[in-house]
């Protein structure tokens, strides 16, 4: 039986196609185009003259230091939560005390704090501390505000663990670390992938424990690094472009690799 063509989701599909497209267009053909020519023709047009002298500029003005400081933050802050939080969910998801349940809630708690309402007194402590202008003062924050989510989420993933898988394997003998490391773990890959993604998003796109814990040019990440495009005599739209790209391609690889497993921790079936 043959269907006929449906025309209407077709043109919808042309229509989310340009949308789409439009804004890619712009931001790729910006990034290969001079200042003067991108002042000239309009953001639309089509560059008259091909040049990738904006990145070798971005590179120039220190754009690869802010890179690699902006990983080393993203990849510190993924290693603290992947150390805290899938041994800190295993305990509140088997264990029956009572004070499991309360760090449980202590935790939720942090939800409802906004990284706003406590930037002074964190400043001040990090100051105390002797980690003003330093990238551990960036880190430590930025992974203690990915906690309480993270623990939520990878707690929803354990929890969809059936009972009878845990008390298979402890009939077998198994200690609860060998049924961390070979039931909960392998069983967990979706809410692991979803954490990872989700923490290295924080710690890569984070403005505000930078702009207020830091101040000199050794320590700046990449959202400074971009905020730092514009000055009093405007803005250098092409080389501001080229650097939002060259910063977007690290996450979107992430994001590439573990799509499939952050779906399925989305939708909290833990990976089953």
């Amino acid at each position: 039986m043959r269907h006929r063509p449906n025309y209407l989701a077709g043109f919808g599909s042309l229509i989310w196609l340009f949308l789409v497209g439009l804004p890619l267009y712009v931001m790729l053909t910006a990034t290969l185009r001079t200042q003067s020519d991108y002042s000239t023709s309009g953001p639309l047009s089509f560059p008259t003259h091909l040049t990738l002298q904006n990145y070798l500029d971005d590179f120039s003005n220190g754009f690869g230091r802010d890179f690699l400081n902006t990983i080393v933050v993203t990849l510190s802050v993924v290693a603290i939560v992947l150390l805290v939080v899938p041994p800190l969910a295993y305990a509140i998801v088997r264990s029956r005390h009572r004070t499991m349940g309360t760090v449980f809630r202590i935790f939720l708690l942090g939800l409802a704090i906004p990284a706003q309402a406590v930037i002074v007194p964190m400043f001040y402590v990090i100051s105390k501390a002797g980690l003003y202008d330093n990238l551990l003062g960036i880190i430590l924050p930025t992974a203690a505000f990915c906690l309480p989510i993270c623990t939520l989420i990878l707690t929803g993933a354990m929890r969809d663990i059936t009972p009878d898988l845990y008390e298979a394997m402890s009939v077998d003998g198994a200690s609860p670390a060998r049924v961390f490391r070979q039931l909960v773990v392998p069983l967990s890959k979706g809410g692991l992938s979803t954490i990872v993604v989700f923490a290295a998003l924080q710690a890569w796109n984070g403005f505000l424990f930078p702009l207020v814990l830091t101040q000199s040019d050794s320590t700046r990440v990449i959202t400074l690094g971009l905020f730092n495009f514009q000055t009093e005599h405007g803005v250098d739209v092409p080389a501001l472009l080229s650097a939002v790209l060259l910063s977007m391609l690290p996450i979107l690889v992430v994001y590439l690799f573990a799509r499939r497993a952050l779906v399925r921790g989305l939708m909290g079936v833990g990976g089953k």
